[in-house]
This record gives C-alpha cells, structure tokens and sequence, in this order.
C-alpha cells in the first residue's frame, strides 16, 4: 500500500494505492491492468464502504487499485440530521482535475509499478460514478487539458464501470420536486450546494454539470448497473446514458435489477451498514463487470 499526495500543500487529496507484489516466482514483471476507485457520497464526503473493500476485490482478481479522495465538502460522512447548510462555494470542477490528476499519475508511475497504460479503469458509484462518467465525457477538453498541463490521451480513461451513477441533475431535480420525504429532499438540497453553490441551481448549470450531455463517440466503453426502485438517484440515470452511449455507439453494458435500495456496494456482509445492503440479487454486478472487464483488457 502507498499513500500518493496529489496536489502540493493539500493532504485531503490522495490516492491509496494496493499494489500486487512483483513476484520473482510468476509472472515476474508483468504489467498488470489497473483499476481507480472513486467511492460515492454526494461530493460531501467520499464513503469507506466503496473505497477499501471494492479496492480488495479487484486486487483479488490481478488488477493494481487506487482509491481517490477527491475534493469535497467535508472529511468525513456528515451528520446529515444536524446538518447545517453547506458552504456556499461550489467545489466543482476540482473533483474532476482530481481524477484527472490521479489517472495521469497512475500512467506516469506505469513503468515502476508494472502497471498497463492501455488497461487504466475508472470505477465510480453514485457522485463518484458521475466524476467518473464526467473523466469519461471531458477527459480532451481544453479546460482540463490545460489545468494539468498534460497530453490528453493520458487523461483517457480506458473504460468505465458505473455504479448507480447520477448522469443528469435535470434528473435530480424533478426527483427532488416530485419527492415528499423532507429528509430526501434536504440530502439532494446539500448534493446542489457541493455541486453548484446553491441548493436551487439555474437550469443551465443543472444542463452543463450532466455528463450525459456531453457524450461522443471518444466516450470510453462503460458498464453500468443500477436498481430500480432506488429512491435516491433514480435508475432513469443509467438509461438515460446507455442511450446517449448507444446513439454514439460506444458499447456499454447495463444492469438494472429489479430491487435494491441506494449505495450498494458490494451488496454483501463486507460493505453493509444497514440490513438493506445485503443484496445477493444484485452482488453478481461485480462478478458481471469483471467479466465484462476481463474481455474488454
């Protein structure tokens, strides 16, 4: 394991690194695929319960991992009950620079961790499957490009695997409207202030913050899974982007299973913080996405 500071004078955000040893006995030398984690959490805080655990079980399978702490509101999970408003400074767009930093230092570092450049995943889940979903949409454009002052091909992720990703806060937004639980609304007023400064966003910015409104044919290869009843990003999400994917013929797989309540997970004992994380439906999502993976690389 290594702890990588990202930025000079800011030790919130880091990458954990799980690095296979290089064994002298097989496959000595080997360049390995390797995956980045971004845990979910509204962007304000990231989530233990999809960071470390989700790490080990891609490392279980011959991948190098990174968990990214990337830039939010808080260093840890908010008590959402007491909580007051948030700051109203929007943190965005650095949680993407953060990615974006962190993926170009996975490729820089290739060569010393035996690490394949072309075999560089990015796994996001909820906010985290949006940054990783934004990486994928904005990874060429100039104003990212220019901030890491780096070629953009190194930015490119080489696929995507997207747990209950929010794509679209146009989305969010009716969500919001249309629910009548006082304490889901407020938990989506806190995600528009970390996102947009303000728990009511213009239209236009709720337009230019939804990754799948930028998708294009340089769209990595992306696997989603999602639940369809999930009451708190709802699975319209990952529809709305497997079409905007197919439209521009990037392939995608996607899984929406039928049941399952937000911030899965794994879906077993390993990451429940309640009885409704065990999910044995839904838990063959990681065993399909390594499979889709493991065709993919």
């Amino acid at each position: 394991m290594k702890n990588i500071q990202l930025w000079d004078g800011n030790n919130e955000v880091r990458l954990t690194a799980y690095l296979l040893d290089n064994s002298q006995e097989f496959n000595t030398n080997r360049n390995r695929p390797a995956v980045i984690v971004c845990p979910g959490g509204a962007y304000l805080w990231t989530s233990d319960r999809e960071a470390e655990p989700v790490a080990l079980r891609f490392a279980a399978q011959g991948y190098h991992v990174f968990v990214l702490r990337y830039t939010t509101h808080y260093t840890s999970r908010p008590d959402f009950q007491n909580m007051l408003p948030g700051n109203p400074n929007s943190k965005h767009p650095q949680p993407l620079f953060d990615l974006a930093k962190a993926i170009l230092t996975v490729r820089q570092q290739a060569a010393e961790w035996f690490i394949d450049t072309d075999k560089i995943a990015v796994c996001g889940f909820s906010a985290g499957g949006h940054l990783a979903a934004s990486l994928g949409a904005h990874w060429q454009d100039e104003f990212v490009t220019a901030m890491l002052q780096a070629d953009k091909n190194l930015l490119k992720p080489s696929a995507l695997i997207l747990g209950y990703p929010l794509i679209d806060y146009i989305l969010l937004k009716e969500e919001a409207d249309a629910d009548q639980s006082e304490a889901a609304r407020g938990i989506k007023a806190h995600v528009n202030i970390a996102a947009f400064g303000t728990a009511d966003p213009e239209p236009e910015e709720l337009i230019k913050r939804s990754p799948v409104n930028y998708v294009t044919s340089n769209m990595p290869p992306t696997y989603i899974w999602h639940t369809a009843d999930d009451a708190l990003v709802y699975a319209a999400n990952a529809l709305r982007l497997a079409a905007a994917l197919a439209k521009h013929k990037v392939p995608y797989e996607l899984h929406v299973f039928e049941s399952g309540v937000h911030g899965l997970s794994l879906s077993n004992e390993t990451t429940a913080a309640e009885p409704a994380h065990v999910n044995p439906h839904c838990e063959i999502w990681v065993e399909l996405a390594m499979k889709w993976l493991s065709k993919r690389f």
